[in-house]
């Protein structure tokens, strides 16, 4: 069974013990969060037969067409921000004209993956721990147990499959759009014209730029679908507990993007 009864410990007697018992309790959750996330994709090739079809698309457009607001407005200021604070820099130096370079750079490695993983995290992320918490605590994930019909397929793997598709197609999309934000600030704070920064987007930018953005993309959703689905699935004592879930799903998914985007970013480049 997925769900699992709550584990009561005695009280720790120091600090050093209750530092060992997080450690071990955060080592376990980790463990049993990748056994879930295997599973899942276990079921990935039965994405589209009949009876998974209506469920994955319905993952589909909620995690991607319904996003698209959000990451229209995000991803045209941060191109807009980025053009501002690089384009003061390279005032000081009268090299105005490289300021297409550096927001071409910063927003295909780093900035529209990353703003994308939160977005997604803040949203996409939440509403599923919120939903599989409340699926927990009345005990629908474990009629489906006893009727012989797999969460993991049922639930989490249309998930998988919504997320890790959408995830890189959004990138993409605020790629677009952040590089566009940089071209108005160029043309109407900096007086860069448009020849000279598209000339520009492309002179030290090179595949690999683009690629590891997608990659990011890719993991950060692997880590979205994982954490939510756990905490969900782990969620107990009621609405207090569906509340504990989504929030603890939003902070952990936060964390884990911040920090594995930057091991990503290291080891490709390394």
């Amino acid at each position: 069974m997925i769900t699992r009864e709550q584990q009561y410990y005695d009280p720790p007697v120091n600090a050093v013990a209750a530092l060992g018992r997080g450690v071990i309790a955060a080592c376990q959750g980790t463990g049993q969060a990748l056994l879930m996330l295997l599973g899942a994709l276990a079921y990935v090739p039965q994405a589209f037969t009949p009876r998974n079809r209506a469920n994955v698309v319905t993952q589909l457009y909620t995690m991607g067409i319904k996003s698209l607001g959000v990451v229209t407005v995000v991803g045209l200021f941060t191109g807009m921000i980025l053009a501002v604070q690089m384009g003061l820099g390279l005032e000081l130096v009268k090299q105005e004209r490289y300021v297409s370079t550096l927001v071409c750079n910063g927003i295909l490695r780093e900035m529209s993956p990353f703003m994308t993983g939160l977005i997604l995290a803040a949203s996409v992320g939440s509403a599923i721990a919120a939903q599989l918490g409340t699926m927990t605590v009345s005990e629908e994930i474990a009629a489906l147990d006893v009727m012989g019909v797999s969460p993991l397929r049922y639930l989490m793997m249309p998930r998988l499959v919504g997320l890790v598709v959408m995830a890189p197609l959004l990138t993409i999309y605020m790629d677009v759009l952040g590089l566009l934000g940089g071209a108005i600030v160029a043309a109407t704070m900096l007086g860069v014209a448009p020849e000279t920064y598209y000339d520009g987007l492309f002179e030290f930018t090179y595949n690999k730029d683009f690629y590891v953005g997608l990659v990011k993309a890719v993991v950060f959703a692997l880590i979205i679908v994982s954490v939510s689905c756990y905490q969900g699935f782990r969620t107990q004592e009621g609405a207090v507990g569906v509340g504990r879930a989504t929030r603890r799903s939003v902070i952990v998914s936060f964390l884990l993007i911040l920090t594995l985007g930057y091991f990503v970013t290291r080891l490709w480049y390394s």
